[in-house]
């Protein structure tokens, strides 16, 4: 995408699964380089998918640290289940080896927040955008710095856009008189996990959400359903906020179900 943003052609960026859909709608069920190349070319002049702007080199930087700070979270996930999982004075070599590396990941860990903290002083946009988005209860600066950094279309979008986009909109499954169950897919997986630790907090500390959350369970919503209905609303506050540069207020100036 890099290369041929550089070269000053156009780039979409497509969900695979959208593809191979569209080519077992035409009846092309094999699958080559060759076949692959004729499905994107015609996918590319029937669909005609939205061209997607590159981000700029700060904001692919910010994105690489966020990235490989979830590898090196998931890495001492897995060595510190595996440490749990010994058992027996026998095993005191291979415990020493994961407790070494365990320390290795936490100063590995602490050295990518100094730098992810390092980043956002340097640029002014992002200092204080960073203020806004923690100005909200139940907001971190891991929130804070992955939407920054994964979802820099915050504050560009509408507010049915942006949940479509993280992937916490519900959709139809509806045939005739029959009405399915809406579900939700898709999306940035990323920003839909950091989003949920947000919403499930603020569930607990942010009035507007935790109001929000017990209306839903008092009118007989489960509390899954309930709290993805939390994530998306709190997205829409903080799609406004940033929109409109204004900092959290309670209760809001503008009600966010009025925020386009």
């Amino acid at each position: 995408m890099a290369a041929l943003a550089a070269a000053t052609l156009p780039v979409a960026v497509i969900n695979p699964r959208q593809v191979r859909d569209f080519a077992k709608a035409t009846g092309q069920l094999a699958k080559t380089d060759r076949i692959d190349a004729r499905v994107l070319a015609l996918f590319g002049e029937r669909v005609r998918p939205p061209v997607r702007p590159l981000p700029d080199d700060a904001t692919r930087a910010l994105e690489g640290v966020l990235t490989r700070r979830r590898q090196l979270l998931e890495m001492r996930t897995a060595e510190s289940n595996r440490l749990a999982q010994l058992v027996g004075h026998g095993q005191r070599p291979v415990k020493q080896s994961l407790k070494k590396h365990i320390a290795y990941l936490e100063r590995e860990l602490a050295m990518t927040d100094t730098e992810l903290g390092r980043m956002i002083r340097e640029s002014p946009v992002w200092r204080e955008r960073e203020a806004l988005l923690q100005s909200v209860p139940g907001i971190g600066p891991v929130v804070a710095r992955t939407l920054l950094g994964e979802l820099p279309e915050l504050g560009q979008l509408n507010r049915r856009a942006i949940a479509k986009l993280v992937g916490v909109a519900p959709l139809n499954r509806d045939s005739g008189p029959w009405r399915g169950r809406r579900t939700i897919h898709s999306g940035r997986a990323p920003v839909r996990a950091v989003v949920y630790m947000a919403a499930l907090v603020g569930s607990r500390c942010n009035p507007v959400i935790k109001a929000f959350y017990h209306r839903l369970l008092a009118a007989g919503k489960p509390k899954k359903v309930a709290l993805i209905a939390c994530m998306r609303k709190l997205l829409t506050i903080l799609n406004h906020m940033l929109r409109t540069g204004q900092r959290w207020q309670t209760p809001p100036t503008l009600h966010p179900s009025n925020a386009r």
